[in-house]
Parts: C-alpha cells; sequence; structure tokens
C-alpha cells in the first residue's frame, strides 16, 4: 500500500506496480472464486478473472437469460457453471454479485455455506450497510470484503480486452482470518483494477447511490433534458439541440477532461468558449448545491435504499421500469441521439 496526494490530502492506494498479478495468483492459488450473478458485474468480473488465470467458477439460477449468457461466454454447465447453491459449496470465496434485490432474496442460501475462513466479496456496500433494511448479517468468523469497479461490468471488461484498467475502491468489513487484506487486494487485481484506493463499506454505498443519482445519470439526464427543450423552445432543430447538448460532450470534450483536466479542456477551446463557461460554471453549481445536499441526506438517511428495495420488491418492477426506461427512449431527445450515432463516421 502506497500513500498519494490526491488535491492536497493524503489517501492509501494499491498499484499494480506494488501488487502485480503474479502475486494475486500466488495469494489466491488454494481458493476458488465463485461469482454468484451473471448479471450486471458478474459477466466483466469472473471473465477477467478466468483470464487472468484464477481458479473462478460461477453460480446462476438455471433456466434464465443470464444462465444461457454464461453458456455463450464459455462457461461450461457441471464444471466451470452451477447453480447457485452448488457454486456456494465449491467456493473458498464467494463474490456476491446480484442485485440489491436479488441479495435480499438469495441471502438465506449464501448464509448456509459462509463456513469459518471462507471470504463473502462484494462490489457495492448496499447489503451490509443497510443489514437493518436487508437482513444480510455474515457470520462472524469470515472475511467480509469489497471490490468497487468505478463503472459498469461492460467497462470493466472492455478496458481489461484493451489492456487497461477500471479504477476501483476497496474495503474490508470484517478481517476473521487475517488474511483479508491480501484477499480483497489480489481480487481486486484479478478483476482488472486500474489501482484500488480505500473506503468502508459505507462510505462506498454512500458516495455510489449519490453518484448514480446525481453527476453520472439522473443529473446528467436532467441537465440534457432542460438544455434541449429550451433550444428547441427556440426554434433550434432536433439535430442542432442534439449535438449541443450531448454529441459535442460525449464525442469532443469529454475525452479532453479525461486526459488532462477541465482547466485543460477549457484551454484548449475558444476564447468565448472560456469566457462564458468560467461565467457560468458557479451558477450552476449555486443552483444545484441544494439538491446534492438533499440527494445525499436521502441517501445517508436510508431513504434511498428503501425506496429501491419496496419498489424492486414489487411484482410489476420490471414491467413498470421498461416502461419508464421506454418513455425516455422514444423521446425526441434520444430519439434524435439514436439517429446522430448512426451519422457518425465509421473506424477505419
Amino acid at each position: 500500500m502506497a500513500t498519494m496526494n490526491f488535491g492536497g490530502v493524503d489517501e492509501n492506494v494499491v498499484t499494480r506496480a506494488e501488487f502485480p498479478l503474479e502475486k494475486a495468483r500466488e495469494v489466491l492459488k488454494n481458493d476458488v472464486i465463485a461469482v454468484i450473478g451473471y448479471g450486471v458485474q458478474g459477466p466483466g468480473q469472473s471473465l477477467n478473472l478466468r483470464d487472468n488465470g484464477f481458479n473462478v467458477i460461477v453460480g446462476q439460477r438455471k433456466d434464465s437469460k443470464s444462465w444461457d449468457k454464461a453458456v455463450e461466454d464459455g462457461w461450461v454447465p457441471g464444471e466451470t457453471l452451477f447453480d447457485i447453491e452448488e457454486a456456494c459449496s465449491k467456493a473458498t470465496i464467494i463474490e456476491y454479485l446480484l442485485s440489491d434485490a436479488g441479495q435480499i432474496a438469495v441471502w438465506p442460501t449464501i448464509k448456509k455455506h459462509l463456513t469459518p475462513g471462507k471470504a463473502l466479496y462484494f462490489s457495492h456496500g448496499f447489503g451490509i450497510t443497510y443489514n437493518d433494511r436487508t437482513g444480510i448479517v455474515p457470520p462472524a468468523d469470515v472475511d467480509v470484503i469489497l471490490v468497487a469497479p468505478k463503472g459498469s461490468g461492460t467497462s470493466l471488461r472492455r478496458l481489461f480486452v484493451e489492456g487497461r484498467g477500471l479504477n476501483s475502491s476497496y474495503a474490508i468489513h470484517q478481517d476473521a482470518t487475517g488474511k483479508a487484506y491480501d484477499r480483497v487486494i489480489a481480487l481486486g487485481i484479478g478483476v482488472g483494477s486500474g489501482y484500488l484506493f480505500e473506503t468502508t463499506f459505507k462510505k462506498e454505498v454512500y458516495s455510489d447511490l449519490t453518484g448514480e443519482r446525481g453527476t453520472l445519470m439522473g443529473a446528467i439526464q436532467g441537465i440534457f433534458a432542460a438544455q434541449y427543450q429550451v433550444l428547441r423552445e427556440n426554434g433550434h432543430t432536433p439535430s442542432e439541440a442534439f449535438n449541443e447538448t450531448v454529441e459535442e460532450l460525449s464525442q469532443s470534450l469529454m475525452p479532453l477532461i479525461s486526459e488532462n483536466g477541465m482547466d485543460w479542456m477549457y484551454a484548449n477551446c475558444s476564447t468565448t468558449a472560456q469566457r462564458g463557461a468560467l461565467d457560468w460554471w458557479k451558477k450552476f453549481r449555486d443552483a444545484t448545491l441544494p439538491v446534492f445536499n438533499e440527494l445525499y441526506e436521502s441517501v445517508k438517511t436510508g431513504n434511498e435504499a428503501q425506496i429501491s428495495i419496496d419498489s424492486n420488491s414489487q411484482p410489476d418492477y420490471r414491467a413498470k421500469l421498461n416502461a419508464e426506461l421506454k418513455e425516455m427512449r422514444e423521446s425526441e431527445l434520444w430519439q434524435t441521439g439514436e439517429t446522430v450515432r448512426k451519422l457518425r463516421p465509421e473506424r477505419n
């Protein structure tokens, strides 16, 4: 572990240089890693572990689309692909990667296979942090650890295939064996992390829920929708409104920010754009700060968790979700986006 300075604040991080893949393999050479769930994070993490040379199996409900996808990805029924209970019985490390609602439902099955010395691994702090609502309370004689890639499982896999990595946080909730640190870092390296930074289960879920509802998904969609509406109401065409709202940001400016930061992106735009951005960014900060404070408080009190648990447990949840997504997909904004994406030049 190294201490690095981030904006004047020291943090504990682990890089591949100090904890190489060979060391990770040595730490876990006698372990069987069962990845439970093959939805959002399961495919990326399990495939990366497999390609990195770890002993990994997948546990998934039979006769499901996810089971079929696992077979398509090369997992072999009866050899590396099992139903959830059998996979748990074979594992020394259980990666619990079902959805939050799925984790609540399957917990009784998982818990009975948590024999002394095993490790229970999460990629989200939800189940443990809100255990008064989820009922997920592991026995005291197992390690409870977390590696949370900062992106989707699809991105984790894509960057791995490209020879890169997706940064991840790590946390230790319970160290029953004295090996929890080596286990969690080895798993973090194994799933393809760029570097790992230290957190807690509570901080992970607080930041994650805030980010998803905020700048990563909720806020960005809201800002897109508002600017697009203003441009359209003032006579701009759908193509012009979309390009000025979404396309230029995602295709041109975000890569510049990723490369060298916001100030560098500003410095590489026109002086007119610079002046306007510098004049207006604090107004947007001040306008949205109360909303973010409200959001964080809702996360902190457990209100957001309860909303998620209640809605996901409804029998018609999937139908309602699909209806909401359909409404977004069929909006003029994202119908225009579909057309714009088709018009992008193909890469040579």
